[in-house]
């Protein structure tokens, strides 16, 4: 029996379907290690399908790791180091259709840090047979909020997703897509190079095991991992039934921006998105301009090119100063991201501490000081 809270919890991963409402009110009651001795034991309150693959558990578990040691993937779990917390807000949501409640922890392939590069993303997404017109909007808006310093996120599929991908790394910044299937899959095949360069220069992340290959029903269930990492999510070319605009819904529920790139009136793959525009469910949107100023509430902030983190930290700071710990606590980032964050801030002049706390400098970027 393992002793490990974090072993427990991969095990649970591989007996228990990823967003069983069901796991979301075991959490309430017991943590994953009581959770797993409870599943071993089986009982009434204890599905049989998860009793019946806790003996498999184990060996199930070390194949997943093995694999994952080949691409150089790690497990992550809720409350360790590299833990995005803002994954923990779907806990609180009812959920959409049979699917709720955060991540048991996630498979992470690459050298990135998922805390940081997921402190302030934006999610692209859209349809797998987009047009030109969408196939360089998803592109363009992609390249423009990673020059402005947001990781974006998408799935990795054919179309709008992929153009994301891409237009971020021609941008110069991290991206990170969300599999349906392990993390060491190559889906679709013909991305498997431009999985390698995510995984390179971002993350590639997952919560179903190493090996597991793509169901229809798991693009549904990973969609919610997609609109929980984002600030704000962004539909490029959608048709009345895409599956991008369930991830729209995800976001709305969870208090992100949503947004949405208009098409040509006549087009079909654009209803879905012309739909949410229209009914007030999208803000509508067409350059990456657009898309940092909705999300953040900035058109012109003067601010040098910062990091995510850093500029996200800008948005929450005011004239009056704060502490550093309420700054963290108000935008669910870590102490050390916060600090890291504000002497960035300091470096180029545009912010002030004092023993009450630190503030925007309302005179403009000034000679940099030291920080201790």
């Amino acid at each position: 029996m393992t002793r490990s809270p974090a072993r427990a919890a991969m095990m649970l991963s591989l007996v228990a379907e990823a967003g069983d409402p069901r796991l979301v009110t075991w959490r309430e009651r017991c943590d994953p290690l009581e959770l797993w001795q409870s599943v071993v034991r089986g009982g009434a309150e204890i599905p049989d399908r998860w009793h019946d693959g806790a003996a498999a558990a184990p060996r199930q578990a070390d194949a997943a790791l093995r694999r994952a040691d080949v691409v150089g993937a790690r497990w992550v779990v809720p409350g360790s180091p590299g833990w995005p917390v803002a994954l923990d807000d779907l806990d609180q949501l009812e959920g959409i259709g049979q699917v709720t409640g955060a991540p048991l922890g996630l498979w992470v392939r690459g050298g990135g840090d998922l805390t940081s590069i997921a402190s302030a993303p934006i999610a692209v997404v859209g349809a797998r047979g987009c047009t030109t017109y969408g196939a360089e909007a998803a592109s363009d808006i992609a390249a423009d909020c990673a020059d402005q310093g947001h990781a974006v996120i998408s799935g990795a599929a054919f179309g709008i997703d992929a153009c994301a991908h891409r237009g971020a790394l021609l941008g110069g910044g991290p991206t990170v897509a969300v599999m349906a299937c392990g993390v060491d899959v190559d889906y679709p095949r013909a991305h498997a190079a431009l999985l390698r360069r995510i995984a390179e220069e971002g993350l590639v992340i997952s919560e179903f095991p190493p090996g597991a290959q793509p169901q229809r029903h798991r693009f549904l269930v990973r969609n919610r991992i997609i609109a929980a990492l984002s600030v704000g999510v962004v539909v490029v070319e959608a048709a009345g039934r895409s599956g991008s605009l369930n991830t729209l819904h995800w976001a709305d529920q969870l208090g992100r921006t949503t947004m949405a790139v208009p098409g040509p009136i006549t087009a079909q793959a654009s209803c879905g998105t012309h739909r949410a525009i229209r009914e007030g469910k999208a803000l509508l949107v067409t350059s990456g301009r657009d898309v940092v100023a909705d999300t953040f509430g900035l058109v012109d902030d003067g601010l040098p090119h910062v990091g995510p983190a850093a500029r996200r930290v800008w948005v929450r700071l005011e004239a009056e100063p704060q502490p550093a710990g309420q700054i963290a606590s108000a935008l669910r980032l870590s102490p050390v991201a916060v600090h890291r964050a504000l002497r960035e801030l300091r470096g180029h002049g545009v912010v002030l501490v004092t023993e009450a706390g630190w503030s925007r400098d309302i005179t403009g970027p000034t000679e940099p000081g030291r920080v201790g």
